[in-house]
């Protein structure tokens, strides 16, 4: 699913309130990582990560790479901190974000 630049805009607008609750370290993107955030994905379908000064991986990097293990989709990428969404499918329709068409 690619989203399109005005779902983009609506969704960094969302993530503007939310934390930071995935850190990309030394030892980049792991499995327990990768199960972190597809977890949190699941439940909060956007997550805001950051990719430490450590990391071997670019902030760009970290964030695509995390995308493709969680099939997700990054929503941009600023300085060391980076967005991704993904829609959840444990949640009943109305309590999902609903984007923009």
């Amino acid at each position: 699913m690619d989203l399109t630049s005005k779902q983009r805009a609506q969704l960094r607008g969302m993530a503007n309130d939310i934390e930071t609750i995935v850190h990309v370290g030394k030892d980049g993107v792991g499995s327990n990582l990768i199960k972190q955030a597809d977890d949190a994905l699941e439940a909060r379908e956007l997550i805001k990560g950051k990719v430490l000064e450590n990391s071997p991986l670019s902030p760009r990097e970290g964030a695509e790479e995390l995308a493709r293990a969680t099939r997700s989709e990054v929503v941009q990428v600023i300085g060391t901190k980076f967005v991704l969404y993904r829609e959840t499918h444990s949640k009943p329709k109305e309590k999902r974000i609903r984007l923009v068409r």
